[in-house]
């Protein structure tokens, strides 16, 4: 090797340690820059740890959803199809779908065909006959008080707990039990050979997909954007700092390696911080309920590859953050030129170009209809009109705030002022809060659409009745006949009225296509009245209804009004031969309270013969008395006292798709955990600002200033930005919502009911800040702030 060579090996290698040294300057002074430096870097780690800790959190649903997926998999014991052969190992199962309180209650009564029976997923044994092994969740529910009338529903002895590989979550309300009296010809019990099976999720429509899409880039922007903000926490302090370093010796660039050293470190020890968060929240998790969606905590694991992102991306994106700030803040040994009044004034075209170019890529999407969509172009437009938001508030709130004149109260001016000399400190905290509200502005009106797109009408009649039960007799149930039935549900508390009807299937031989079928009904006058508009009606009298009445002409039935004396086969196999009454009367189509349409026969009890009298199901119209307290769970106990299989049906005007639920519940959940990051941001940079002025508020209130002043003034200060970067969310967020709808192939409703909601809950979390703000404000504007050494 050359001495040339060796020199400048050499050179580099002591310049590599002189900027290692700097950099563990700036640490050290992030570390023991005495109590302002601890407090600084203290606030950086905490704002960086939160957000950290929600982007741990965010890059965990995968991990919750396929762990939840995957025991709902294992458990699975619906089958279609011929049933296997009896063996040793088969079970026979009874599925049981319940509710209790508007949750979810399910489980099976299972029934061991040999010594060897396959088990479910988290029960090591069967449970004794008559007995049941529960949820943990079930089992709390139980014990507790509000929990008395599902426990008198299912009051089995509890025989175990089932194990978390059974359930989907740890709020589950599901159950085990075991009968003695199965029996595979009942109707609803199905023979198992295993457990489980794979599940292929369809693939969600467009509009879901979208929804999905802007859920996750508006929740998750704030989060990221509150993690750059929180790097800086503290920046005019560090300038001073840095002022001081530059006083004894160091240049432009050792300043800027010292600020670099003192930003990593603050976002390494946000990084860690953030874990343990992370992790000691994660432990937490089984014990909240959020949209009625629980997970185990074992379930919350970040993906592998994220999480590592995410800590090498934090430190980095800090460092970046750092650097491009220094770029405007000339640090001289003798002060900081940011100070001065005079400031630069900040471009509009870059930031205009942001907006513009997510326009440009979402534009091309409108003409693909939703059946070319591509997912990553309309997330990077999505992403790039968010950012808009925030570049374009700095901007426009430097010209707004530079025509505020000296009218005004003394809080209003003081507010202004402020904010004239500096607001970037404000702008960045209020940065994130434009882009969550220009996210969920567009959020709600596709929310509004997809929901309308999800939500049916279920043609349900709520005011003549308000539920309904369904008997399908079997050996299961308890209750023969349809006045057992009446009299079982008129002794419910809280039930009002029970108009019940038996129901049965006539099959007419054709000689060109297969039998068709009939419906017969057998009900008195007054139940029949909510089937079918009839003429006049009393006892013996039979109708057939006029197929010309129907709505839906495709649901006639030509041959309904001719089959006067016909003889008809009843029941699944028409094995029961009946005689149709001679004498039928023509009645007009109606709808029930249930939305059912009847297109076949109507018979009083005294029009039906002994032998389709034991055929039918029983059904019933229930009217609930509003205020009962539990009507409908008494009403569903009475069901379960009348048979395993009797059913109830809480009657309501429209039905939403579960999928869309699914959504609706994670984005309640994720809108939660971001609306708190966003006040606890808020709240983290006023109480920043109040520390680093403690001497001028002390000063103003010894010339006599009113605290009360001083508190309209942080409000003032608080709100001012936020108005207006609300005002640039809601154009954005209008913008986005009718892009992201005209993809879809939607019609385009403007959602002022969503924009109002939004600018309100921006309006509750300033107050909320402000008001969290004021026992410190108060603290420093003591006398003893003004000491200074």
């Amino acid at each position: 090797m050359s001495a040339t060579t060796a020199h400048r090996s050499h050179g580099r290698a002591g310049r590599l340690r002189r900027w290692l040294g700097e950099i563990g300057l700036g640490a050290r002074l992030a570390l023991s820059g005495g109590r302002e430096g601890v407090v600084r870097t203290a606030l950086t780690t905490l704002g960086v740890g939160l957000g950290v800790a929600v982007l741990l959190l965010s890059v965990s649903v995968p991990g919750i959803l396929d762990g939840r997926h995957a025991r709902i998999d294992a458990r699975d014991d619906l089958r279609f199809g011929k049933p296997p052969p009896s063996s040793d190992s088969t079970v026979l199962s009874l599925p049981i779908m319940s509710a209790y309180h508007s949750r979810s209650v399910t489980g099976r009564f299972i029934r061991a065909e040999g010594a060897h029976p396959v088990l479910p997923p988290g029960v090591s044994a069967l449970p004794p006959d008559g007995s049941i092994v529960v949820s943990p969740a079930l089992r709390d529910l139980f014990g507790k008080p509000e929990g008395a009338l599902l426990r008198e529903r299912f009051p089995q002895p509890i025989a175990g707990i089932i194990a978390k590989e059974g359930l989907s979550g740890p709020n589950e309300l599901y159950f085990y039990g075991t009968r003695g009296d199965l029996k595979i010809e009942q109707p609803g019990v199905m023979r198992l050979a295993a457990y489980g099976s794979t599940s292929t999720n369809d693939p969600l429509s467009p509009v879901l997909l979208l929804l999905v899409i802007i859920i996750f880039v508006a929740l998750l922007m704030p989060v990221a954007m509150f993690v750059a903000a929180a790097t800086r926490f503290g920046s005019e302090q560090r300038d001073r700092r840095l002022a001081a370093v530059r006083l004894v010796g160091a240049d432009t660039w050792m300043t800027r390696r010292v600020a670099a050293g003192e930003a990593v470190v603050s976002a390494a020890l946000g990084v860690l911080i953030g874990g343990a968060f992370f992790l000691a929240g994660r432990q937490f998790a089984e014990r909240f309920e959020l949209a009625s969606l629980s997970v185990f905590a074992s379930d919350i694991r970040p993906a592998p590859a994220l999480a590592a992102l995410i800590v090498v991306a934090v430190p980095l994106a800090a460092l970046a953050m750092t650097l491009l700030a220094l770029r405007r803040v000339v640090v001289e040994p003798l002060g900081v030129v940011r100070k001065a009044t005079a400031r630069t004034r900040r471009r509009i075209w870059w930031r205009a170009l942001l907006p513009a170019a997510g326009l440009g890529l979402l534009v091309p999407l409108f003409a693909d209809k939703a059946e070319r969509f591509n997912v990553w172009q309309a997330a990077a437009g999505m992403v790039l009109l968010l950012l808009g938001a925030a570049a374009l508030l700095p901007w426009m709130f430097d010209r707004l705030v530079a025509r505020l004149g000296s009218t005004g109260g003394v809080s209003w001016q003081i507010a202004v002022r402020r904010l004239q000399l500096n607001s970037d400190a404000a702008l960045r905290a209020v940065s994130a809060i434009a882009v969550a509200a220009a996210g969920t502005i567009a959020l709600q009106m596709v929310f509004a659409a997809a929901e309308a797109e999800n939500t049916v009408a279920t043609r349900q009649d709520v005011s003549r009745a308000q539920a309904v039960t369904d008997v399908e007799l079997s050996p299961m149930i308890r209750t023969r006949t349809p006045a057992d039935v009446e009299a079982t549900l008129r002794a419910t508390p809280g039930v009002t009225s029970v108009h019940s009807y038996r129901q049965d299937y006539a099959h007419v031989a054709a000689t060109d296509q297969d039998d068709r079928v009939f419906e017969v009904a057998i009900a008195d006058c007054d139940t029949l009245r909510l089937m079918a508009d009839l003429p006049s009606c009393a006892d013996g009298d039979a109708f057939a209804v006029d197929p010309s009445s129907f709505a839906n002409p495709q649901m006639s039935n030509e041959n309904a009004t001719n089959m006067a004396g016909q003889t008809v086969g009843l029941g699944d196999d028409a094995a029961v031969r009946w005689t149709v009454p001679k004498q039928l009367k023509t009645a007009r189509e109606r709808r029930d309270p249930y939305g059912m349409d009847h297109d076949g026969l109507l018979l009083t009890p005294g029009a039906a013969a002994p032998e389709i009298r034991d055929q039918q199901r029983i059904y019933a119209f229930v009217g609930l008395d509003a205020t009962t307290p539990d009507a409908d769970e008494q009403l569903r106990n009475a069901a379960m006292r009348m048979g395993l299989t009797a059913d109830v049906s809480i009657l309501r005007r429209h039905d939403v798709d579960q999928t869309f639920a699914s959504i609706r519940r994670g984005l309640y959940a994720g809108a939660t955990v971001v609306l708190v990051l966003v006040g606890l941001s808020l709240l983290v940079g006023t109480m920043e600002q109040l520390r680093e002025r403690r001497r001028t508020l002390a000063a103003l209130v010894a010339f006599g200033t009113r605290r009360s002043t001083m508190a309209l003034s942080i409000l003032w200060q608080t709100a001012l930005p936020v108005a207006l970067g609300l005002l640039i969310a809601a154009a954005l967020g209008l913008i986005l919502g009718v892009s992201l709808l005209r993809i879809v192939a939607v019609g385009v409703r403007l959602d002022w009911p969503g924009v109002g909601m939004v600018s309100a809950i921006a309006a509750g979390v300033v107050l909320l800040v402000t008001l969290a703000s004021l026992p410190p404000l108060f603290r420093l504007m003591r006398p003893e702030g003004l000491r200074f050494e």
